[in-house]
């Protein structure tokens, strides 16, 4: 019994319309589904809401609710802007640069490429605040085995004393020369 693969991660946007312009334009994404009710399906509870979903090519979906009588929308006031995140997987270097000439032109701010030694991102946000990476993998299967076997020492360390663990800080090298 395993788990198969992400079906569709959902948020929340102050505004469908504005979210699907920038998801397609933004981000050449294909809108593919839209679904609107007046209940939350799972508790029955009164809350009209539009459920827009938005295909990647592997089949699974970023989805956006607008909610339409609720409270105003925010993000997590007691988290770091920068933890929480979506990261999206693009082919290559080359498919990155163009995302970033992409996003550029459609009037976004776009920090990166970043080198986390096994992978390359940029960062940005959509018009709702939601902070977006789009990376590709550089890794080596050697480079990978190394970070697992340092999995399970560096939780635990990390479990024993809430200190930063020095075990894999070469990833990040070249950032803090």
């Amino acid at each position: 019994m395993t788990i198969q693969k992400l079906h569709h991660v959902a948020y929340r946007c102050r505004d469908a319309k504005r979210t699907v312009d920038f998801y397609t334009k933004g981000l050449g994404l294909k809108f593919t589904m839209a679904m609107s009710e007046d209940r939350v399906p799972t508790t029955g509870a009164h809350c009209p809401y539009m459920h827009i979903f938005f295909e990647m090519a592997d089949g699974s979906h970023i989805a956006f609710f607008d909610l339409s009588e609720a409270e105003p929308m925010q993000l997590d006031p007691n988290t770091p802007p920068w933890v929480q995140h979506l990261a999206l997987e693009v082919e290559n270097a080359e498919a990155l640069e163009e995302h970033v000439k992409r996003l550029r032109d459609y009037g976004v701010e776009v920090i990166g490429p970043i080198d986390h030694t096994i992978f390359q991102s940029i960062y940005f946000h959509d018009p709702d605040g939601h902070r977006v990476e789009l990376t590709y993998r550089t890794e080596t299967a050697e480079v990978l085995k190394e970070l697992g076997d340092l999995a399970e020492p560096m939780l635990q360390e990390w479990a024993e004393t809430r200190q930063v663990s020095t075990k894999a800080a070469w990833v990040h090298q070249s950032l803090h020369a």
